[in-house]
């Protein structure tokens, strides 16, 4: 097969969305398929009764010079903001070294902004479930629940969950199922608290050693946020597998009343969503995964770690594969 052409991308989280930005700057024709109705996978802010949330993605970080890059133009543009909050470590156990916190980097207005200017452009196909990847010939043909089959392909990115991404691999790659299979993801109950004013805390955000929580903070405080008192409550990755079948009702309110415990009030209101595949136990450690001979290939966190910058960076990586790139010297593009 000759150089590929036309791409299916699947997954509109950080991951995808970076490696289809980078195939269509390289002249590539990209279409990205995504289950849920939006883009930005776990980098998404939820909106109700005039408050929001950003209950996946809490902040990022930046080392790497190649994504710091792209932060400093998202920053530039408006889409990211520098997040300074006043944060504490609670509880016993491991402390974490809080004496030169990182900085800490937001999508402006919300979370989900980054990815909103990632998407801008490119053909999105949202509410398309992919129940599986079928040959055309030398080509792919992507198959989904909702809308039939779509194609043809020259290649494929797979940019979801591991769990999902090795059910895609295993009759097309098998090498590439089993490195998805080695990788667990961790599951995340996270909790939304709207107050009707203010609510006195010493912090804007906690790292939190002992109990169901392992993190909360105040959205609120953060960059270009409006609207009511709002708090986001994260759940440690043991509670909430121990929990991971709860209804929300059952969950929400013992976030709920873990966070009264660290001196917060009873919310005027709340609720719960689970996050099934939050974060991967031990990531690959890899860049991307790419099987030249079926021309498909995965990225994202759990393949190259770092949350939010090692899907950016896996992304384009896998991109650089498929496209046969070099890595650039230069700034990111978009």
């Amino acid at each position: 097969m000759s150089r590929a052409r036309s791409v299916a991308v699947i997954g509109a989280g950080i991951a995808g969305l970076s490696c289809a930005r980078a195939l269509d700057d390289a002249g590539l024709t990209v279409t990205v398929f995504e289950k849920s109705r939006g883009t930005g996978g776990r980098m998404s802010t939820r909106r109700r009764d005039e408050a929001a949330w950003d209950h996946g993605a809490q902040y990022f970080t930046a080392r790497d010079p190649e994504f710091r890059a792209q932060v400093d133009e998202w920053v530039r543009q408006g889409h990211a903001a520098r997040w300074e909050p006043r944060v504490a470590v609670l509880g016993a156990g491991a402390q974490r070294d809080a004496s030169e916190p990182p900085e800490r980097f937001v999508g402006a207005p919300r979370m989900t902004s980054p990815a909103a200017h990632l998407a801008h452009g490119l053909t999105v196909l949202t509410e398309h479930t992919v129940a599986r990847l079928e040959p055309d010939g030398e080509a792919w043909r992507i198959v989904t629940t909702e809308h039939g089959a779509h194609g043809a392909f020259d290649a494929i990115a797979l940019a979801n969950p591991s769990p999902q991404a090795r059910r895609l691999l295993l009759p097309v790659s098998p090498a590439l199922a089993d490195s998805a299979a080695s990788v667990t993801m961790q599951p995340c109950w996270a909790a939304m608290l709207r107050y009707e004013s203010v609510i006195s805390l010493p912090f804007d955000g906690a790292f939190i050693n002992e109990g169901p929580l392992r993190w909360v903070a105040r959205n609120s405080a953060k960059r270009g946020r409006t609207g009511a008192e709002a708090w986001v409550l994260h759940a440690s990755a043991e509670w909430s597998l121990a929990h991971l079948e709860a209804a929300a009702e059952e969950a929400g309110p013992l976030l709920v009343e873990a966070f009264r415990a660290l001196g917060a009030p009873q919310p005027a209101a709340w609720s719960a969503h689970r996050w099934r595949f939050s974060l991967a136990g031990t990531p690959l450690g890899v860049d991307c995964l790419w099987d030249p001979a079926v021309r498909v290939g995965a990225c994202g966190d759990w393949v190259l770690g770092g949350r939010v910058e090692g899907a950016w960076l896996s992304g384009r990586h896998l991109a650089r594969r498929i496209a046969g790139l070099r890595t650039p010297e230069g700034a990111p593009g978009r």
